[in-house]
């Protein structure tokens, strides 16, 4: 059997599928008819094999309790060693209903009401809103763009934060969105041997680990016993196979004590055994989707290509960050002189497109905005010409 679905030009109508990112536009606020390129999920059909498997676990139709065994933790285990050089053990494995959902756990396993917590924006926004909503402390050592057009750690900065605020995690973005930054191991260790210092717990959120275009990502917990003592690694077959709606995350908690707390959290929230269909696409995925994701990922990067060039050649005054990974892009329009207000209504109801505007990321992503470019060559050239048109 063949890989099938390596057509990625192919335009999928997701439209009346209660698909998040096209269908609910007008309940969100937006115009109807607005072409979407926000929430980060791919208008590419997963590969054909997870495509397959779920088809023939639906056809034995009972969808009762179900839970993993070892050939599941051989899968992931697998593509962690092969595709990050990682090799993790069974026993720090949790799977939760996907990587947000583990932040919100590690904030209430490691922290208390009051204390803080450093994250480094402009970053995820539900970084901020798990903080915020379990009535923790919002602390930033923002990141800081460079000549070179690239985001860098301010280190003094970040010790500062550390200290000043005692900070008792810290939640680590790596690749990070939206600034496509992959941090390098120098820097990783830098902001490690600093947390091991002050005894600050880091959540190390690697979702897009499979996205690295220069460079090459680094597993925080590989590069120091001290590190893998300290940290919670999060992961997750969501972004790099676009199985978002499978609910289903790997958590990785090597050190005992953390691992207790974490999973203490996990069990309050009431949560046990994840929907099958996730764990039967996260294992066919990880074990036969090596063909299907190094298309995709080519793709992609001729996409990142696409949007580069073309802002240069055509829109004066933005320009596009240069990221290493992820399949988002981070595009400054404070060159222009528009307003941050009046560039969100003129992308949104002049342009008829529902990007991620900057201001949600934190004050440091005001005059940005977020692209997603994982879709059809023709869906992102037609953003590129409405994004033009509004800036004339």
């Amino acid at each position: 059997m063949a890989e099938r679905n390596l057509n990625f030009d192919e335009i999928v109508e997701r439209r009346g599928t209660d698909c998040l990112k096209y269908d609910f536009a007008k309940r969100r606020g937006k115009p109807a008819d607005v072409l979407p390129l926000w929430v980060a999920d791919m208008d590419f059909k997963t590969s054909s094999y997870v495509e397959d498997a779920l088809i023939e676990r639906a056809k034995h139709g009972i969808f009762g309790y179900s839970d993993t065994q070892e050939v599941y933790f051989n899968a992931v285990a697998g593509w962690m060693e092969r595709h990050h050089h990682w090799k993790i053990k069974e026993d720090w494995l949790i799977k939760t209903p996907g990587v947000v959902f583990a932040l919100a756990m590690a904030v209430k396993a490691f922290t208390k009401v009051g204390d803080s917590i450093l994250v480094q924006q402009p970053v995820y926004y539900p970084f901020s809103e798990v903080i915020r909503d379990n009535d923790r402390v919002i602390v930033s050592n923002d990141l800081i763009l460079g000549d070179d057009n690239r985001y860098h750690i301010d280190l003094a900065d970040f010790e500062k934060q550390i200290v000043e605020h005692d900070v008792k995690l810290f939640l680590l973005c790596n690749p990070h969105n939206p600034s496509g930054r992959v941090f390098t191991k120098e820097e990783l260790t830098a902001m490690g041997d600093i947390c091991v210092k002050h005894g600050v717990t880091v959540v190390s959120d690697e979702i897009h680990n499979d996205f690295v275009f220069r460079g090459e990502h680094t597993v925080f917990a590989s590069i120091k016993k001290e590190f893998e003592d300290i940290c919670v690694v999060c992961t997750s077959p969501s972004k790099t196979f676009n199985l978002a709606s499978m609910m289903i995350s790997n958590i990785f908690v090597p050190n005992k004590e953390l691992r207790q707390k974490f999973q203490h959290q996990v069990d309050a929230a009431g949560i046990s055994q994840l929907g099958v269909l996730g764990l039967v696409a996260t294992q066919t995925a990880y074990e036969k989707g090596d063909e299907w994701y190094e298309s995709m990922l080519k793709y992609v990067w001729e996409n990142i290509a696409y949007v580069k060039k073309y802002v240069k050649d055509n829109m004066p005054g933005v320009n596009v960050i240069d990221g290493e990974g992820t399949y988002l892009l981070w595009l400054d329009f404070r060159g222009t002189g528009i307003d941050a207000d009046e560039l969100d209504r003129r992308i949104i109801y002049d342009a008829k497109l529902w990007l991620d505007s900057g201001k949600i990321f934190g004050k440091t992503g005001t005059g940005f905005q977020r692209i997603n470019v994982a879709a059809p060559r023709k869906t992102i050239e037609e953003c590129m010409k409405r994004i033009e048109g509004i800036l004339k």
